[in-house]
């Protein structure tokens, strides 16, 4: 066996039922001890964190406002997963997948409101502002600075595959398949682009994003709408086959075509955590940077970013593909799937997909650079942030250029690792995530310092 076999089937293990139990275990557990948070607040959470996300708010020197924090999270969130993701869990696991995909989500959002509550709690000011994530409150939580540094490590050095590299080959092969354009081309104009957003740290990255998520968004978004309602009357029958097909994949054709529950949940629930991320530890590096009152009221707002990220990209994914009729003409190619599902309702809708895909792309390159950096800072301080921006775009550029499928591989089993040491933290500190939970909606109407909220993150 090659070493590039060795890494393919070790990527499927891990992707498949260990982590798959672990990051939905994880959230099951978080979601029991936050009293389900997630649905018990869910009107409360969303009226204050959309329903304010263009309000005015002081921020902090050397912070960014929660919706940049919001927008720079879901720029590295929202990506190709969102596309090719959702394909790839219809085309390997029926209809149901989604369901299952759903589910992953619902408890993620109990992990990311986690996660974000610990990465404000245990986060450090530093002269260019505040620095959190896994890394620290691993170390000054949970009191295993060598765990927080296996994190930082994966995170460094995995940036440069899943948030890096495979995401310039896929801007890359969009618009040379799309429009023509050489990879040299766009490897040159993509890194020109990143560096001059990259270069200007996290303020910079989160100016860009806070415009850059929302219209790239609503124009996938409009684009899905609108093939979903001019095939409304498919839209019931797409509805049932998610959910039978959950239960009894048979029902809906899955017979014919191997499908069984389990490949179902394994398709769904895998692809669902890769697309949001919530167990992974990254976003909650972007949402460290928030200028905020208290580690709950940031945490809303991790809880929103996955409700976004899977419960309305995904599903508009799916049920343009559902709807669509694309699955009847035999369609095998997770990547064209889409793609050809927008074709057969716009002369132009391949060009919406492909649009949307290096909106996506570039988005995710931007918010990982600012979690790689940022990790690497953790492990050899300030003077590693100028070499990491330059190497991490001299692989931005490569990665336009090259076939990049065991880099993909690579970069797929470190960000499954990362969630290891994540998932650790995670519940070794649940009792100060609840802790903080009580303490924020026992009277969230009083504006909290950090010290004030201190006894908690330090009993």
């Amino acid at each position: 066996m090659s070493f590039a076999d060795f890494l393919t089937k070790f990527d499927a293990v891990l992707w498949g039922a260990p982590l798959m139990i672990l990051l939905l275990g994880a959230g099951i557990i978080l979601s029991i001890r936050t009293h389900f948070v997630q649905s018990k607040h869910f009107g409360y959470i969303l009226k204050n964190t959309l329903g304010k996300m263009f309000a005015k708010s002081e921020v902090e020197d050397g912070a960014i406002s929660p919706f940049q924090a919001l927008s720079t999270a879901l720029a590295a969130t929202v990506g190709t997963g969102n596309i090719v993701g959702v394909s790839v869990a219809i085309l390997g696991g029926g209809p149901g997948a989604i369901f299952w995909m759903w589910v992953a989500a619902f408890f993620g959002m109990a992990t990311k409101f986690s996660e974000v509550n610990l990465s404000i709690a245990y986060r450090i000011k530093t002269e260019d502002g505040y620095a959190g994530g896994p890394m620290y409150y691993i170390d000054r939580g949970l009191k295993k600075p060598w765990l927080g540094k296996c994190f930082a490590l994966l995170a460094a050095i995995a940036t440069f595959g899943i948030g890096c590299s495979v995401q310039s080959n896929a801007i890359a092969g969009t618009l040379n398949s799309s429009f023509n354009v050489s990879a040299t081309v766009t490897g040159i104009v993509v890194t020109v682009l990143a560096a001059i957003v990259v270069i200007g740290g996290i303020k910079s990255i989160a100016r860009v994003t806070e415009k850059l998520v929302p219209f790239m968004a609503a124009f996938y978004i409009i684009g899905g709408l609108i093939i979903i309602i001019g095939n409304i009357g498919n839209l019931p029958g797409a509805i049932r086959d998610i959910f039978v097909g959950a239960f009894n994949p048979a029902a809906v054709g899955g017979g014919a075509l191997g499908y069984t529950i389990m490949v179902a949940m394994r398709n769904g629930i895998s692809r669902g955590v890769f697309t949001n991320e919530a167990g992974l530890g990254s976003s909650p590096i972007a949402h460290a940077s928030a200028s905020t009152d208290h580690p709950t009221r940031q945490g809303m707002w991790g809880v929103t970013e996955v409700f976004l990220d899977t419960f309305v990209v995904c599903t508009i994914t799916a049920l343009v593909i559902l709807t669509s009729g694309v699955l009847d003409l035999g369609e095998t190619d997770a990547s064209a799937l889409v793609a050809t599902a927008f074709s057969l309702h716009f002369s132009f809708g391949r060009y919406i997909v492909s649009i949307g895909l290096m909106l996506f792309a570039f988005s995710t390159i931007l918010g990982w650079e600012f979690y790689g950096e940022t990790s690497a800072r953790y492990l050899l301080g300030k003077k590693i942030s100028i070499p990491y921006k330059i190497v991490f775009l001299i692989m931005v550029f490569v990665g336009s250029t090259m076939n990049l499928d065991l880099a993909w591989t690579v970069a797929n089993i470190l960000n499954g690792l990362m969630a290891i040491p994540n998932l650790i933290g995670l519940i070794g500190l649940s009792g100060v995530v609840v802790a903080l939970q009580k303490d924020f909606f026992r009277d969230d109407r009083l504006r909290k310092s950090p010290e004030e909220y201190s006894h908690i993150v330090k009993r």
